[in-house]
């Protein structure tokens, strides 16, 4: 559904926006894509939106490509952007009608489910609305028409932790219809809950592509061990490490046979060893100077 080759886009000649980013989407999926702020994240989702045009390299939407075809593409495609700036002297159902005429479907009925969900009041102007609700809005507006593709920008940004939930549901909802869903944010546990597969971006470029449970999966592993002697040391295959109340703590991603060697000679007098958070193995990536 979504396809890049070497995507590339440069904002003046020392900007760099993204480089060579090549991602093929399933039709279905939920595709995480995460990185820092300033990575490249909402770069790519503009550039596929042609708001922005790319420098160099080939995308397609649908098989629709990008520049040529991309009033095509917008028929077809719902967009929350990372931050919401909408017409504010506008009332929210003023907006939501006036934005559902560019389509030709049937919105009434979802829009009003969906602003229930959400406890959104339509009535207020969005002037007078809060971040909160502003974003609820931005996600009605990109549901409500029933696209086959949602580009999500930083969508949970300003909604509390009851309504994240409720979004998730929606979002959810929308996959078993059959959406394909691009989902662009710096929150791990997000990513973690509800994505298929994610692409992992650094300064531009993309640096792992991978399913949640295969990166989870991944040989690390998270130690939190008490000794009588400080062994610990940064190396390739030793990150994150902390020290606390005499315990030592790292994300370890060699060989076991390695980090059994490393214990095996010491007093050891309180170990465990579990699986990673995605954020700890998002570090790791981030950490190593070279990603292979």
């Amino acid at each position: 559904m979504i396809k890049t080759n070497e995507l590339t886009k440069y904002y003046n000649k020392n900007a760099r926006g993204i480089l060579e980013v090549s991602l093929d989407i399933k039709e279905g999926e939920i595709f995480g894509f995460i990185g820092p702020n300033g990575a490249g994240k909402s770069t790519t989702v503009r550039t596929l939106l042609n708001l922005i045009f790319p420098t160099s390299g080939k995308a397609s939407v649908m098989d629709l490509d990008i520049v040529s075809d991309s009033v095509e593409i917008r028929n077809n495609v719902g967009y929350i952007p990372s931050e919401i700036n909408y017409y504010g002297e506008m009332t929210g159902e003023e907006f939501l009608h006036y934005a559902a005429s560019f389509y030709d479907c049937d919105y009434l009925a979802k829009m009003k489910d969906l602003s229930k969900r959400l406890e959104l009041d339509l009535s207020r102007k969005i002037s007078e609305l809060s971040t909160g609700n502003k974003k609820k809005l931005a996600i009605v507006e990109s549901l409500q028409h029933s696209p086959k593709i949602l580009f999500l920008d930083e969508p949970t940004s300003g909604l509390d932790p009851l309504m994240q939930n409720t979004f998730f549901s929606i979002i959810e909802e929308e996959k078993k219809q059959g959406t394909t869903i691009f989902y662009s944010s710096h929150i791990l546990s997000e990513v973690q809950r509800i994505c298929d597969r994610v692409a992992i971006i650094k300064e531009g470029r993309i640096i792992k592509v991978e399913t949640i449970e295969d990166i989870m999966k991944a040989r690390a592993k998270k130690v939190r061990v008490k000794t009588d002697k400080d062994f610990i040391h940064e190396d390739e295959d030793i990150v994150n490490i902390k020290k606390e109340n005499g315990y030592v703590q790292f994300v370890y991603t060699g060989k076991i046979e390695k980090l059994l060697k490393l214990l095996q000679d010491k007093k050891i007098e309180d170990l465990t060893i579990i699986e990673p958070s995605l954020e700890e193995v998002f570090m790791h990536y981030y950490q190593k100077e070279d990603v292979k």
